[in-house]
């Protein structure tokens, strides 16, 4: 797998009660917010599968051999300590060492899909950086052909001006940078409404 140009990083939650999904389960509770977020992980699993790149996937605790995320398929780690700053940039140092063009995910987007993924990777082609910004202010996707520290520093995040704020230090530091089309998050009761599929 190490020998694409392209790589992209998942990182995920170890989906345990409890421990996943806190805003949604805050109202329906942990066993149902669990599941929400094992049907979000198979379609996260399912759509980066259908891409030809390599896959880095990055536990937030510790990694499971046994899980779904087949070993001969995904590349497995864990994140680094810090905040998602600090380990977002520390997965973006690791992968770029050995790739052209890296685009990270989470796993809270239902409307991802592979045409965005290949989308993204097409962009770079001419473009520094590119961003998939989310209805809440928030981005699903960022991607970069070379480290960009700034792009993490000091940065407040789980606030509405995540995507605003990380558009503005890249037009500060001169960049060139595309804007994926919007999509939406899965983080509440009330996004769950919209995709009862999930639930």
């Amino acid at each position: 797998m190490s020998t694409h140009t392209n790589a992209l990083i998942i990182f995920i939650k170890n989906p345990e009660l409890g421990r996943c999904k806190t805003r949604l389960a805050a109202t329906v509770g942990d066993e149902k917010a669990l599941e929400v977020y094992k049907n979000l992980l198979a379609h996260t699993r399912r759509v980066t599968c259908d891409i030809d790149v390599s896959r880095y996937l990055f536990y937030d605790k510790n990694i499971n051999p046994n899980d779904d995320w087949k070993d001969s398929l995904f590349i497995k780690s864990v994140q680094s300590n810090g905040d998602l700053g600090d380990r977002m940039q520390n997965a973006f140092d690791t992968v770029l060492n050995t790739h052209d063009k890296v685009i990270i995910i989470g796993s809270d987007c239902p409307e991802l899909n592979s045409s965005v993924l290949d989308k993204a990777f097409n962009a770079l082609e001419e473009n520094d950086l590119v961003i998939g910004p989310t209805h809440d202010g928030g981005y699903y996707l960022l991607g970069m052909k070379k480290a960009s520290p700034f792009l993490f520093n000091e940065m407040e995040w789980s606030v509405d001006s995540v995507f605003n704020s990380t558009v503005e230090r890249i037009k500060k530091e001169n960049k060139t940078y595309f804007v994926l089309e919007t999509l939406s998050d899965l983080d509440n009761e009330d996004d769950l409404k919209g995709f009862p599929e999930f639930g």
